[in-house]
């Protein structure tokens, strides 16, 4: 058996708590130093030291918790100080929850920094972490800082959505219910809420006024704008009345939350462009799948990384969540069959959009979505969704180890 040193480290803002154990689990050193250069350098020099003082040591596995970004950086310096060629480092990221459950197994620990750093160190040890070895490619990196950062923006953006809807129901309740335009985020339907104070103001305008108002906001888009107006104008008159003072405060919700959607839209077509630009640098097999575009596949890509890391498609997908309690390769024997509760969230969320766009463009997985939405009881979009995500994996999968383009099934 390889002997070995295991290092995990509870990483924070300030401070890194380090535990160095051996292949037997003797805690050899025990010590914290600050989150930066010279105390990542203190960490290798340890860390050297007793290279030096235990025989035959082949390895050296460094572990952080996947909870922050604090531990990036430290985990790029250790890859990248020359004292350490000498000897075989791996570098591994750690499933926070199943770290957790790990530490169950000493029921008599406190919850200290340092012991945290025993109990990755130990785990490390173990082997049995259900984590892969961190994988630090520049490339893979600088393209997740992006992709990642996006689906923080898109969430805000759903969030301030939401918060919009809630405060369009209070002052337009008709407009909230009824779907006027394709949506209510369009340039027309903002411009409505903005322009006119009241339901009043919208509901005893003139026809011609409004539809003059709609045709100009809408660029002539609206075949028939004066019964949009008529139509718009019903909603308002049998819609709910504030009292002005509530009315006043509501108005001021719907003007910010205008601002920061659109900033949010703003940015995340900075974002969109950003990635596009940076996956176009390099072979992409995925965006010929139709539907899939420049975006998901790069989010994809980014999580995936070196796609031998995986031993199989099955790997791949329960990497990204996109796997059930029981082993169903992708069906469900039940509508209260649950998915497991761990995974890379950011990579299941570019599979689940990209599987949404490919259902509408491909008429294979256009099928097996219909087919999965017809068995489904409750949540059925999602349901469906979701398994057709697991579908797509198995291509993804495929076109990315053999990197090869897509070539839909023949009819």
């Amino acid at each position: 058996m390889q002997n070995a040193l295991f290092v995990g480290i509870d990483v924070s803002l300030k401070s890194n708590a380090v535990c160095v154990l051996n292949a037997e689990g003797k805690k050899l050193d025990r010590f914290s130093v600050h989150n930066d250069r010279l105390g990542s350098a203190v960490i290798v020099s340890r860390v050297c030291s007793w290279l030096s003082k235990v025989s035959d040591v082949s390895s050296v596995h460094f572990g952080v918790e996947a909870t922050s970004n604090y531990g990036h950086p430290l985990l790029y310096f250790l890859k990248q100080d020359h004292s350490l060629t000498n000897v075989d480092t791996r570098f591994f990221i750690l499933n926070p929850r199943q770290v957790r459950n790990f530490k169950k197994a000493y029921s008599d620990l406190p919850k200290t920094d340092p012991m945290d750093a025993f109990v990755i160190a130990d785990c490390l040890r173990f082997g049995r972490i259900g984590s892969r070895e961190a994988y630090m490619d520049d490339f893979f990196a600088a393209l997740q800082r992006l992709t990642r950062s996006r689906l923080h923006v898109a969430e805000q953006l759903a969030a301030e959505k939401n918060r919009y809807t809630n405060a369009l129901f209070l002052k337009f309740s008709g407009m909230a219910q009824e779907q006027f335009f394709s949506n209510n985020f369009g340039a027309t339907a903002m411009a409505l809420i903005e322009h006119f104070d009241t339901v009043d103001d919208i509901a005893y305008t003139s026809v011609e006024e409004l539809a003059a108002f709609l045709n100009k906001h809408g660029k002539g888009k609206f075949a028939d704008p004066d019964e949009l107006a008529r139509t718009i104008q019903a909603a308002a008159r049998a819609s709910y009345r504030l009292p002005s003072t509530v009315l006043g405060s509501v108005n001021q919700v719907l003007a910010v939350s205008t601002r920061t959607i659109r900033f949010y839209e703003t940015q995340l077509k900075d974002f969109d462009k950003a990635i596009a630009d940076l996956i176009a640098t390099v072979p992409n097999p995925l965006t010929s799948i139709p539907g899939i575009g420049a975006v998901y596949s790069a989010g994809i890509i980014a999580e995936v990384g070196n796609i031998n890391r995986f031993s199989g498609q099955a790997a791949l997908a329960k990497f990204a969540g996109l796997a059930w309690s029981r082993n169903q390769s992708g069906e469900f024997d039940s509508d209260h069959t649950a998915m497991i509760h761990s995974g890379n969230r950011y990579l299941r969320y570019y599979l689940i959009e990209a599987a949404n766009k490919v259902r509408q463009h491909d008429p294979d997985y256009a099928a097996f979505y219909a087919g999965k939405l017809s068995e489904a009881k409750t949540t059925p979009h999602k349901r469906a969704l979701v398994l057709t995500a697991r579908k797509l994996v198995r291509l993804v999968y495929a076109l990315l180890r053999d990197n090869k383009l897509y070539t839909p099934p023949s009819s």
